[in-house]
């Protein structure tokens, strides 16, 4: 997308809503946006007759939306899935896949609090916002162009940022300190560009294409954004915090 040099935080206003999904509606249009991404689009999951694609973990996960402002056409999702408050010890998801690649001498989950380790995960957009070519093998699009100025305007990637943005902001205001994300080196190149802390913790390994486990650690993952990309979180961060506070979620021990 092509915006003008200004306020990002007034921009992403300007076109989106991200929305955690706290009520049944906005968790099923959450999952109606997975199933049209991993089921129908990219085939990595079955087709279900209810077109929602969920699976064991969503219990247990908190979950965002994110939303053309105005006519509120669903945009992409992620979520936050926390660890269980009765077996804090059942392995995440990312824990099993990469449990023979993790570099424990660096960063050992199991060795961690376990109420503060969560895993973000199911980053989906839809068909209509990542048609470049290149993108309709993958569940999100962001190119090297895309922080590029370009004519006198500048290309920003407002989708996948502020998703990332928006469930690293829940895990931050929640106390979840290691926040695990199961992704492309390229993406978390490109998102260390912009200013955040994520930091490779294990080796690659082969899961729809090449994937690496990394961690986005509370404290320190969003202090060295980029000034312009800041007002971004800011915006994104108020909404959160306005959302958790009216359904009352209290900070994981």
């Amino acid at each position: 997308m092509s915006i003008d040099r200004r306020d990002l935080g007034a921009s992403f206003n300007e076109y989106f809503e991200l929305v955690p999904a706290f009520d049944a509606a906005t968790k099923a249009e959450v999952f109606r946006v997975r199933h049209e991404v991993y089921c129908r689009d990219l085939g990595w999951e079955p087709l279900r007759d209810d077109g929602q694609e969920r699976d064991a973990f969503d219990d247990q996960a908190l979950h965002c939306l994110l939303r053309r402002r105005g006519s509120g056409e669903p945009v992409g999702c992620t979520r936050l899935i926390l660890t269980s408050s009765s077996q804090p010890h059942d392995l995440l998801p990312f824990e099993r896949s990469c449990a023979e690649v993790l570099y424990r001498d660096r960063v050992d989950p199991a060795q961690l609090p376990r109420a503060q380790v969560t895993e973000i995960s199911r980053l989906a957009v839809m068909r209509n916002f990542r048609q470049r070519k290149g993108e309709s093998g993958s569940p999100v699009a962001l190119a090297d162009e895309d922080f590029q100025p370009q004519g006198g305007q500048m290309r920003f990637p407002f989708i996948p940022v502020g998703l990332y943005m928006g469930v690293a902001a829940m895990a931050i205001q929640l106390g979840c300190d290691f926040n695990f994300v199961l992704t492309e080196p390229r993406l978390a190149a490109h998102f260390e560009r912009i200013g955040f802390d994520i930091e490779c913790v294990g080796a690659a390994i082969e899961h729809h294409g090449e994937r690496a486990p990394y961690l986005l650690y509370g404290p320190r993952a969003l202090v060295r954004l980029r000034p312009m990309v800041r007002p971004l979180y800011e915006v994104i961060a108020a909404d959160v915090a306005r959302a958790i506070a009216a359904h009352g979620l209290q900070r994981r021990a």
